[in-house]
């Protein structure tokens, strides 16, 4: 290949990407990033720029990070052991004070400081500024009795004055999900759900999870069997049928609520492929699984 063509190659790529630069200026788009893709430093490095290239085309995004690893990490070396039920982190007392610090002081000020290297505007926004939760329970697998979870929530509303006056004024959210309660006591909050519900109450155009997996496959052992697109009639079927299962269910499910507020599509994409986020957005194939509604808005 030629200088000459490699270039000519580059244009096309700008020129394929136009309609969805133009689609989607000023669209508010939520994007959920956490998993292994998180502990790859230059990988997320790449992502945050990646979140600055849809910023600098006019659209406006909103990231919601995950920190599992780095808390679990932190509360090793503390001695303060990490147990899960059902894919929750149980949360004490001690525990609390390590996730609320971890998310704040180490996750999401790396995930800004990424954004600013790169000439974007990111800016930190904890959860507890703009989310009420309440806490939860779970269903013990061996006993079917209801647990305790400590210190873990849902969230029940979310303020987004401060997230719209942010995109406002051109600054890049970046959010921490924490949740404070009724009686004021800091929860932890499953970074997917809340990604959720703040799409959902924003009416985001996307919400875009980044994930450990190529997207919904429709054979868990086979990455060549990826579903491109479901619709929102399709989900429960395919949960059913185990499809969509394990962690993935609940995920589905909070954004198919998302969907029916509002929001206009969901992307589930592989975090761990390099640019896999403009590629989904940007291109006419994309990489993932799209969810959409029914009429395919």
């Amino acid at each position: 290949m030629t200088i000459m063509q490699e270039l000519i190659g580059k244009s096309m790529v700008l020129i394929e990407a136009l309609p969805y630069m133009q689609k989607f200026r000023g669209a508010i788009v939520v994007i959920k990033f956490g998993g292994s893709a998180m502990e790859d430093e230059p990988l997320t490095k790449s992502t945050m720029r990646d979140i600055v290239f849809m910023e600098c085309v006019g659209m406006k995004p909103v990231v919601v990070h995950g920190g599992g690893k780095a808390i679990s990490t932190k509360l090793k070396d503390m001695d303060i052991p990490t147990r899960f039920i059902n894919g929750l982190r149980y949360t004490c007392e001690r525990s609390i004070a390590v996730v609320d610090d971890v998310m704040h002081n180490v996750v999401n000020k790396n995930l800004v400081d990424a954004i600013g290297h790169f000439g974007g505007s990111g800016k930190s926004l904890s959860g507890k500024e703009i989310l009420k939760g309440e806490r939860i329970m779970t269903i013990c697998p061996d006993t079917g009795s209801e647990v305790d979870l400590g210190f873990v929530g849902q969230v029940s509303s979310v303020d987004t004055g401060k997230i719209i006056e942010m995109l406002e004024a051109g600054v890049l959210p970046v959010i921490a999900p924490l949740a404070v309660g009724g009686d004021g006591q800091v929860l932890n909050v499953n970074a997917d759900m809340a990604a959720c519900r703040i799409a959902q109450a924003l009416k985001a155009r996307k919400l875009v999870f980044l994930s450990d997996v190529p997207g919904i496959l429709s054979d868990p052992e086979d990455e060549d069997s990826l579903i491109t697109t479901i619709t929102l009639e399709e989900v429960d079927e395919l949960i059913e049928r185990k499809v969509i299962s394990g962690g993935m269910a609940p995920k589905i499910k909070s954004a198919e609520e998302a969907l029916r507020a509002g929001t206009n599509k969901v992307h589930i994409v592989d975090g761990r492929v390099r640019h896999s986020l403009l590629l989904e957005i940007f291109t006419d194939t994309g990489i993932g699984t799209q969810i959409i509604k029914s009429d395919g808005i």
